[in-house]
């Protein structure tokens, strides 16, 4: 890492795309479910949708067809007044020659890891933190409005059929479902058991793949993002996701020079919204 600083201290799009985009993408519990992402200049993103639509009627032969008006929204998304994600991690020049285990590769998990971290933590949960009247933070999938409830802890088996009832009512894709869990949720509901004494148990993981596990034909993700007492069965292919198309990775090496350190510098900004709120059913019991 230290030889490339000198000669490339701005690493280039492909160069991210490898480094950080494609392994986001796989370290992000929310990315990896298989949202919708829109990529773009960092401008503003309005997606189309269709809000309401007039039904069609029967005719006869040489009869005039009946008009029909449709209703237009959008969605908005990376409004100017959403926040990039930053950071900025400093290292001595000792370090890059010396280090046993090499230095980029242990920075680049770390940066992947920190970064997929806090995009969960926004898109599952966050509240979308409003500063003077405009959003600065993606809003997460438990606080969606608009989005379908269970009234019920997801420890139980009727609660996630529930659940699977009101998705396949609000049209959803079933085979872009995924459930996302808290794990001591998940453990809850895998210690069901067949029969009072039995000692066999009524979920088991997918035996064609490892460590995939399912409920009612749909890939449940796991993550310490969702809180525990709460579960979220949605339809991802309704869930957009905008991205910056121009995230950075820059190396430093003149900044701290005084220092004879180096730096990694990152920024990325996200947004995410729902295209059909009802596709989202969250799962959790309400407090009296």
């Amino acid at each position: 890492m230290a030889a490339s600083t000198t000669n490339s201290p701005e690493l280039t799009s492909e160069q991210v795309q490898k480094i950080l985009i494609e392994p986001l993408e796989t370290a992000s519990v929310f990315l990896a479910a298989g949202p919708r992402i829109f990529d773009t200049d960092g401008s503003p993103v309005r997606v189309p949708s269709l809000a309401s639509m007039g039904a069609p009627a029967w005719h006869g032969e040489n009869e005039q067809i009946t008009e029909v008006d449709a209703g237009f929204g959008e969605i908005a998304l990376l409004p100017s007044t959403i926040k990039s994600l930053k950071s900025l991690t400093r290292f001595s020049n000792e370090l890059a020659r010396q280090s046993v285990v090499s230095l980029d590769s242990a920075l680049q998990a770390r940066m992947v890891k920190d970064v997929a971290n806090k995009l969960d933590a926004a898109f599952i949960a966050g509240d979308g933190t409003v500063v003077s009247g405009s959003r600065t933070t993606p809003l997460g999938l438990l606080n969606y409005t608009g989005a379908q409830t269970v009234d019920a802890a997801p420890t139980a088996l009727d609660p996630i059929v529930d659940a699977w009832g009101l998705l396949l009512g609000a049209g959803a894709n079933v085979t872009a479902a995924k459930w996302l869990m808290n794990p001591a949720d998940f453990v809850a509901l895998r210690k069901i058991k067949q029969g009072t004494g039995s000692n066999g148990y009524v979920l088991t993981p997918d035996p064609t793949a490892d460590g995939v596990f399912r409920l009612f034909g749909a890939e449940v993700k796991v993550s310490t993002h969702v809180p525990a007492g709460s579960a979220i069965l949605a339809d991802f292919s309704q869930v957009a996701v905008a991205r910056d198309s121009a995230p950075s990775v820059k190396i430093l090496d003149q900044t701290f020079g005084d220092y004879d350190q180096m730096a990694i510098r990152v920024t990325a900004r996200y947004d995410a919204a729902p295209l059909n709120p009802e596709a989202v059913v969250i799962v959790k019991a309400e407090e009296d």
